[in-house]
């Protein structure tokens, strides 16, 4: 399901960002609002979008989803509205990538946990997801491409 996790240091990389607390039977119907939200802002004020959109959670989702809608950037932006100016910061992380819908992507997220317990890896708990491959350029769900990012402590 999931491919073997590998340690990785991150870059650090500009980024738009808007911040968000929704529930988790909303999720579905809210992130690509939440998305196109962010696109819209950064096209608005003629910056370059550099990447593949990603998320920033706070903690693992449960009853709620914390969490950031991010978008890389080739230059800072202004703040406006929801969306502002941030830094996915360098880092090292355990990575995995998962291919599929995302309705896959709790047990995706749970067989990495499980790998990660086994190796007692200790974490943050904030997780990045970056959509590699998604919606917005590949309509079969079977092609979505996430990489999964756990900060190691």
């Amino acid at each position: 399901m999931i491919e073997t996790p590998q340690i990785v240091q991150t870059e650090t990389l500009t980024m738009a960002k808007l911040y968000a607390k929704v529930p988790t039977s909303q999720i579905q119907s809210e992130m690509g609002k939440l998305v196109q939200e962010v696109i819209a802002e950064v096209q608005k004020q003629g910056i370059a979008i550099t990447g593949p959109w990603f998320t920033h959670h706070f903690r693992r989702p449960d009853e709620f989803f914390d969490f950031e809608v991010c978008m890389p950037v080739a230059t800072p932006i202004q703040p406006a509205g929801r969306v502002e100016p941030g830094e996915w910061p360098a880092m090292k992380v355990i990575r995995t990538i998962y291919q599929g819908n995302y309705a896959g992507l709790p047990a995706a997220w749970g067989e990495f946990m499980q790998w990660t317990d086994k190796e007692g890896l200790k974490l943050s708990p904030e997780i990045w997801e970056r959509y590699l491959v998604n919606p917005n350029s590949e309509s079969d769900p079977a092609k979505w491409t996430t990489e999964m990012n756990r900060p190691l402590l």
